[in-house]
């Protein structure tokens, strides 16, 4: 896929959104092909500095932000404010992730905004939603993990709800947006028609859980389990996940152990059998697999054709074989980070240039203001008076 072929080339993304969830929207846009300008306060994006900061960016600042334009103003100042709605204006896309509230107060919500640019395609991104008790509140991807119910479904060994580690109500979030603002762009080029998309942390996190909610509504406290034996495993070496809950399956594992006399025994031999007393069974085959190595057990389990996977690291799936092979992770020497390993977009082209590399804070403000009309010695005047920031 060229990049100067991209679907959404000659789309104009303004990004307000600051964090992640509203940012990974405006990130596939950018991936392909809109124009999006990353419009920011002066001290930046605060998910600029979301874990260890290199430089103005982080880790999460450098991936959801990639292929983006930045510019910095302030909004409290009359002309920082008088460039987001020139930049509203003109957009096609608008993407914020403010309190229901707060963009009124700029004149830059949706209802002001489709006064004068009634096609805009208007992405409101929040922790609850626009409307309802709770929508004021402020809200992060651990506390939704909570409230959203995936941390029961998430349990240690001794019962305790746990967090994922990874802000994944965030990430899916954005992709949320995403498929929000894609096919309202489609409704528009059919219908003409602009549309206000209100998508929060909370309704994503339900849309996510759907299955574990009509799951626990029909079966109680407990759902059913999957099968038995399945789950993560301790090697001699590191840690497997392996299913070898079906007949055959559970077979060929009791013959790897040494405990073929278990297909026929009534405890095990069916698959109801066999999660009934999943207790029992866990204390055989544990054991058994903690005694030889990881690479022994997969060697095994494939010519059995028992499904099963090493639990890697970050620098062991970037060094496997197949993921070498079909080039799923690409090397990037990012400005300001130095030699970062970034994983393809599924769908989208391989980055390069410009959609490679997250835009350093204010890196573009000069430009984008002349693009508005605006010349030299007003661009000067903004930045001397704190009105706008240029890098």
């Amino acid at each position: 896929m060229l990049q100067d072929d991209l679907a959404f080339r000659g789309i104009k993304v303004l990004d307000m959104a600051q964090g992640v969830a509203g940012p990974h929207c405006g990130l596939l846009l950018a991936q392909h092909g809109a124009d999006v300008v990353k419009l920011e306060p002066l001290g930046g994006d605060w998910g600029r500095a979301l874990g260890k900061r290199y430089g103005d960016l982080s880790a999460f600042g450098a991936v959801y932000n990639r292929g983006k334009r930045s510019i910095a103003v302030d909004l409290k100042a009359e002309d920082g404010l008088a460039v987001a709605k020139k930049l509203a204006a003109e957009a096609d896309v608008i993407l914020e992730s403010f309190r229901p509230g707060v963009m009124a107060r700029f004149g830059l919500d949706y209802a002001t905004v489709a006064e004068t640019n009634p096609t805009v395609i208007y992405l409101s991104v929040s922790g609850y939603g626009q409307e309802g008790p709770n929508s004021k509140q402020p809200v992060t991807d651990s506390v939704m993990q909570a409230f959203s119910g995936l941390m029961s479904v998430n349990k240690d060994d001794r019962g305790v709800p746990q967090r994922i580690g990874v802000i994944a109500i965030d990430i899916f979030t954005g992709l949320y947006g995403f498929q929000a603002v894609a096919p309202a762009l489609y409704r528009r080029s059919r219908t003409g028609k602009g549309a206000h998309l209100d998508v929060s942390l909370m309704q994503s996190a339900l849309a996510y859980l759907s299955a574990k909610m009509i799951e626990r509504h029909l079966e109680g406290a407990e759902p059913t389990l999957l099968g038995a034996p399945l789950g993560t495993y301790k090697t001699a070496d590191g840690f497997l996940n392996m299913n070898a809950r079906r007949d055959p399956h559970f077979a060929a594992l009791m013959k790897m152990i040494g405990r073929p006399e278990l297909i026929e025994d009534a405890k095990f031999k069916t698959a109801d059998a066999r999660v009934a007393n999943m207790t029992e069974l866990d204390a055989i085959v544990r054991p058994a697999i903690e005694s030889r190595t990881t690479a022994e057990w997969l060697a095994d389990f494939q010519q059995a054709d028992i499904l099963a996977g090493r639990v890697n690291d970050f620098p062991d799936i970037i060094a496997d074989e197949h993921v070498k092979a079909v080039e799923a992770v690409h090397w990037l020497n990012h400005d300001g980070i130095g030699q970062i390993p970034m994983p393809l977009i599924p769908g989208a082209p391989v980055p390069s240039g410009r959609l490679a590399e997250a835009p350093h804070l204010g890196a573009d403000t000069r430009t984008i203001l002349e693009e508005l009309g605006y010349g030299a010695e007003k661009i000067d005047d903004m930045i001397a008076n704190g009105a706008a920031l240029a890098v």
